[in-house]
């Protein structure tokens, strides 16, 4: 039991290095762009465009860009598929939390399985259960705000950094070795 306990003091490392000032403000900078972008839009279209758990991923889209979890094909489908896991289990198993709970964990497993996690889409079926929304969330907000973000993404960070933002669209498998 004790050397259980004592994991919970941590593995003692370095915190990670910090960000450098510029890239600080940059990210702080296409984030606001970002919702700002998603939410005028949301007001000329009048369509519920913004999600909660987009302004938590603009943290990977501008701060972490090259990050797995910032890759388009992440952040939209980590929403979506997150999404539709929680609006399944919403319908056929009702507003339980026990049924929330299984959302949850399916939908990680299944972004897992598919390769596109996105931490913060992990929120929505968490959001969904909340606000008990009909299909119409899967297109408004989560497909349009996802890729309004990721626009924003690709415009912005492709401007002011020297590499290429996506690293990938889709992606592929890694050469098969002999």
């Amino acid at each position: 039991m004790l050397s259980y306990l004592k994991k919970f003091r941590g593995q003692q490392v370095a915190l990670p290095p910090r960000l450098p000032s510029p890239k600080i403000a940059l990210a702080g900078v296409g984030a606001a762009l970002a919702i700002g972008f998603v939410g005028t839009l949301a007001t000329l279209s009048h369509q519920p465009l913004l999600l909660g758990s987009l302004g938590a991923s603009c943290v990977f889209l501008f701060g972490l860009p090259d990050a797995p979890f910032a890759q388009p094909r992440n952040v939209v489908a980590g929403h979506v598929l997150s999404s539709l896991v929680g609006l399944v289990f919403l319908k056929i198993l009702g507003p339980q939390t026990w049924a929330l709970s299984l959302a949850l964990g399916t939908a990680v497993i299944l972004m897992f399985a598919t390769r596109t996690v996105h931490a913060p889409a992990g929120s929505n079926p968490v959001i969904v259960f909340l606000t008990q929304p009909d299909w119409n969330f899967l297109l408004t907000p989560t497909l349009l705000g996802a890729v309004g973000i990721v626009v924003i993404a690709v415009l912005f960070n492709n401007a002011v950094h020297p590499g290429r933002y996506p690293l990938y669209w889709l992606g592929r498998d890694p050469a098969k070795r002999p």
